[in-house]
């Protein structure tokens, strides 16, 4: 089992001290010193303050930040926690995921989704209703012009003919994030991993997903999805699956490493093969405690 997070800057009002260099910096050397193969970070370039007094959370540019994760680690996986990519031009996505896939020496992993929010989609311009149709082909424009010169493509609101842009990584892992069948026909056809999310009634409901509470429903995604892979042409190999325990983080007092343990070893049964871990944000002391004692109890054991 692979163990990632997410950059604790999840919350609103945000704690200004994750907000700087030297949080991003320590927390991403304590993370990889501690065992874990990947590090994310969210995607709420225009959030409306309604999203964020609601429960919603605000966050540094994944691409930006995951620079200077790169910067100052040499082994641990830059995994965006999502990209939205709809949001932008696909051809501005892909340029800046082959450079800082380039830079790094090859650890960026490209986490996409389509996401759910409305007011965000029209800061930025972008047609809600035409979401999943610009989704779809920024997949295969990523995956054109990361391996092909002069490449040709015309979509939704942009025409491009003869485009070469280096450099041309040849292949980054595209995980792509959701949980309805959509994503998993996405996944089976383009991605090298499914990264669904936990979601009760309430938050299936606000994210426009499908409910996913536990492994018991994780279960039946992942058979139907397996049939998908083979139906493609795949083997089951070339796809990781991302999912959590659910269970309390290391820096929560309900936090029990034994039982974190056994549901892991569920996860690996079903064919898990990454699990994400809760990481308190009150403050970097306390993200930096919480890695360390993760990866004590939980990585170097498991």
């Amino acid at each position: 089992m692979q163990h990632w997070f997410t950059y604790p800057l999840v919350t609103h009002p945000y704690n200004p001290e994750f907000m700087t260099r030297d949080a991003v910096v320590r927390v991403a050397q304590a993370a990889e010193a501690a065992g874990f193969a990947g590090m994310g970070f969210t995607d709420h370039p225009a959030p409306s303050h309604k999203w964020l007094e609601a429960g919603g959370h605000d966050a540094l540019d994944p691409f930006v930040a995951l620079a200077v994760v790169a910067a100052v680690t040499e082994r641990i996986r830059l995994i965006p926690n999502i990209v939205v990519l709809p949001y932008r031009n696909p051809f501005v996505v892909a340029k800046a995921a082959a450079s800082l896939d380039a830079l790094s020496g090859g650890r960026f992993v490209l986490s996409v989704a389509t996401g759910y929010l409305r007011s965000e989609y029209r800061a930025l311009g972008v047609d809600f209703d035409e979401r999943n149709v610009r989704f779809d082909e920024a997949l295969e424009v990523l995956q054109g012009v990361w391996s092909t010169d002069e490449f040709a493509y015309e979509g939704t609101g942009f025409t491009a003919s003869g485009v070469t842009a280096n450099p041309q990584p040849g292949h980054v892992p595209i995980w792509i994030g959701g949980n309805s069948a959509l994503t998993r026909r996405r996944v089976a056809a383009h991605g090298d991993a499914w990264n669904p999310f936990p979601a009760g009634e309430t938050l299936a409901r606000t994210s426009r997903t499908v409910p996913l509470r536990d492994l018991d429903d994780l279960a039946p995604m992942l058979d139907h999805l397996w049939e998908l892979v083979a139906a493609a042409g795949r083997e089951r190999s070339e796809i990781d699956v991302s999912f959590t325990t659910g269970l309390p983080g290391a820096g929560d007092p309900g936090f029990d490493a034994a039982a974190e343990l056994d549901a892991l070893d569920r996860m690996a049964a079903l064919g898990v093969a990454w699990s994400s871990t809760g990481v308190p944000g009150t403050s970097v002391d306390a993200a930096v405690a919480a890695l360390e004692r993760y990866g004590a109890e939980v990585i170097t054991t498991g």
